[in-house]
Formats: C-alpha cells, structure tokens, sequence
C-alpha cells in the first residue's frame, strides 16, 4: 500500500495514563488500550479527524501531518463488524425475549420500617476506596488493583441491593460496567491486562439474573483463561428484586 501525505493522530505515551475515555470517542475503533496505554491499531482506520482530541484529560493526543497508510473506509466496517461495534436496533419486545432487562417490574422494599429509623440511627459509611471505577476509566496500572481482593459488579447492582457497600464492596478495589450497552471486546482486553498486570488476590463478580447480565460472567472468565492466571473467583447473582440467588 503506497502511503500518502495527510493528516493523522499522535500519541504522547509519556502523557497518556491509559484513561480510556479516547476510546469511545473514536467512532472507526481505531484506538484501543494495550499495555495500559492508547495506541492507533492501524493508519487505515484513523480518519484524521480528531474526534479523539477533546477526551484526552492529559493532552496527549494530537493531529500531525505525515506519511502514512490512506484512510480505508471498507476496512474500518470490516474492523468495527469484528469488534462487535455495530449495534442491532432491537424493539423493546425483542429485548424482553432476549434478556428479560426491559420488562417492567414493581415491588416493595424489602428494608426496615422507615417510621421507625430516624436518620442519625441508620447512617452507613461509605465503603469506596478509589476513583474512577468504570472499567472504560480505570488504567490497568492503577495502584488501588496492585494485589487487590477486587470487586468487579454489573452497573444494576448496586441500586437493586441494598446494602451493597457493607455486603461486597468493603475491603475491595471496585470495577463497573454493563455487558449490553457497553464495548466489550474493549472491555475484555483491559481485564486480561488487569489480570495479568496486578497478581489479585480475589475476585468476587457481582451481576442480576437478567439474561443479558450474565454476559460479565462470560468476559470475565474468558479474559482469565487469556491472562492465563489462577485468580480464585467467586460470582455472586442478584435478583432484580433485591435478593441474593
């Protein structure tokens, strides 16, 4: 492929922290994070034109002229078919037969008699140690997952469980997302870097009984099998009424 003069992003690896928020941003997947840095995958998959440059918090992206492969629109749907990133217009009807997530359902707390607890007497503290905690956020390299007994949860839970903090979250590093909505062959290769890069102690996966949620379950043991480690994990379910199956 002869090269061409033209316009084309540069990365600053000393700048860049490995943030992820580039990624999304780049509507060709022409970025992804490997080594717990952004890097452009191919010349043909970046367009040139700097969608990128506003989501980088560290300035370490910029838009550079030089010699480098043509943009290549045909290969960029190829590349983003294989990611996955081409996303099907489902009817809510057919994501109810799918997953169950859309179907509405009402009930009552299960908690304690509100009357009866006055707000100095029921006051939980926190149990989050760190931030960001979206896995699209968090580098690899972060210090809070060095030798972590880590917590990875589907974003519903902590809003169906109550007492998700006491329950799960304390003494564990935190990582969130959602299986459905969000880029998961992203996903999976920053858990193999993860898993590889920060000997865990633990990991307790957290996620509801929809269909559609149990897809966390199957990135995350697939991205240990790829890091190839031995990391004990324990996967707890949900119900989208509260209670632990």
């Amino acid at each position: 492929m002869e090269k061409v003069m033209r316009k084309i992003i540069s990365i600053d690896e000393e700048k860049c922290d490995g943030c992820g928020l580039c990624i999304p941003s780049c509507e060709e997947g022409a970025l992804q994070i490997v080594d717990g840095k952004a890097r452009l995958v191919k010349e043909i998959y970046c367009d040139g034109l700097g969608n990128c440059l506003g989501e980088c918090p560290q300035g370490a992206i910029e838009i550079i002229e030089r010699e480098a492969d043509p943009f290549d629109e045909a290969a960029v749907e190829e590349h983003l078919e294989r990611l996955g990133k081409e996303k099907e217009i489902e009817t809510e009807e057919e994501c109810s037969v799918c997953c169950g997530s859309s179907l509405i359902r009402e009930f009552k707390p299960q908690g304690r008699d509100e009357s009866a607890v006055t707000k100095a007497s029921f006051e939980p503290e926190p149990e989050l140690r760190h931030w960001p905690v979206q896995l699209h956020l968090v580098n690899p390299q972060a210090r809070f997952l060095q030798e972590a007994d880590l917590l990875i949860a589907a974003d519903c839970v902590p809003f169906a469980y109550a007492d998700f903090h006491r329950k799960f979250l304390a003494g564990r590093s935190l990582i969130i997302g959602c299986p459905k909505l969000d880029d998961v062959n992203t996903y999976h290769q920053k858990l193999v870097q993860i898993f590889k890069l920060n000997n865990l102690k633990s990991i307790t996966l957290v996620h509801m009984e929809v269909g559609c949620c149990f897809g966390i379950s199957k990135l995350v043991k697939s991205a240990l099998a790829e890091a190839g480690v031995s990391t004990p994990l324990e996967e707890i379910i949900v119900g989208v009424d509260g209670s632990i199956k």
